[in-house]
């Protein structure tokens, strides 16, 4: 197989957890229960911030080794952009969370639906960027970022899609909607991710030099995710100790897969 087909295969591989999640509206009656959906948002927000620290954040500085004692500086600069960007999509895209009435970004007249799609696209963004980049760096032959390591932040990402698609396809079908445009929207939701991963490989050759920076930004950008959002929803309302237990769960399977493959 060719490497080209290899990576197609890597920026898929996030999509279909997506697509694997949300096809859960046609095997499951109901929406998830809470519980377990704490567990999931707790899970999913284990599995992004380890893989911000060691599949984004850790090679930034190694790869700024040259620095010194400012090696640090890619990572700290990169990270900040990463929030601020979040940040300013969050206020500024029209979008809903799920168990919210209140819109947030600007005001818009656009349906439940669309908006609570287009709060699950915010979060896909910098997935898609930590993926691109990744696969960009590994291309670019200047970093210590191996194909086995783009491909465990890959999986971990498309692991902790597929509760996330689910999440969002299923209080869609129990608010009314079909099936079939549950699981479409819930897919939707995810493209994002190898479209975005695919633009940042194509621009490998632009970004080598600013590699550090943009692995950091990703991960700032999910950090910003996750505390801004996840872990406020698996942390509401009672037993939020599951939302934690699933968190480490999440955390310690994205090590795992980082350091075991990469």
């Amino acid at each position: 197989m060719s490497s080209h087909a290899i990576i197609v295969i890597g920026i898929l591989i996030p999509f279909l957890g997506t697509l694997l999640g949300s096809a859960c509206v046609f095997f499951l009656k109901n929406e998830i229960r809470p519980g377990i959906q704490k567990a999931l948002l707790g899970f999913a927000s284990g599995v992004m911030i380890a893989a911000s620290v060691w599949s984004l954040l850790i090679p930034a500085m190694d790869m700024a080794e040259s620095m010194g004692k400012l090696a640090f500086v890619p990572a700290a600069v990169g990270l900040l952009l990463g929030v601020a960007f979040l940040l300013l999509m969050d206020r500024t895209v029209p979008h809903l969370h799920l168990n919210s009435e209140q819109q947030e970004g600007r005001k818009a007249s656009l349906g439940k639906t669309t908006m609570l799609v287009l709060a699950v696209t915010l979060h896909n963004i910098p997935e898609g960027m930590a993926v691109g980049v990744v696969f960009a760096g590994m291309l670019s032959g200047k970093s210590e970022i191996t194909m086995a390591g783009a491909f465990a932040l890959a999986i971990g990402i498309a692991i902790q899609n597929f509760p996330e698609g689910a999440i969002i396809s299923l209080p869609l079908k129990s608010s009314g909607a079909g099936r079939k445009r549950a699981f479409l929207y819930g897919t939707a939701s995810g493209i994002v991710e190898p479209i975005g991963a695919a633009i940042t490989i194509l621009l490998s050759a632009l970004i080598t030099p600013v590699l550090p920076y943009l692995l950091a930004f990703a991960a700032g950008a999910m950090i910003y995710v996750v505390v801004e959002e996840l872990i406020p929803e698996a942390s509401e309302g009672e037993h939020s100790n599951i939302g934690t237990i699933g968190f480490a769960a999440g955390f310690v399977l994205m090590m795992i897969l980082d350091v075991a493959l990469g």
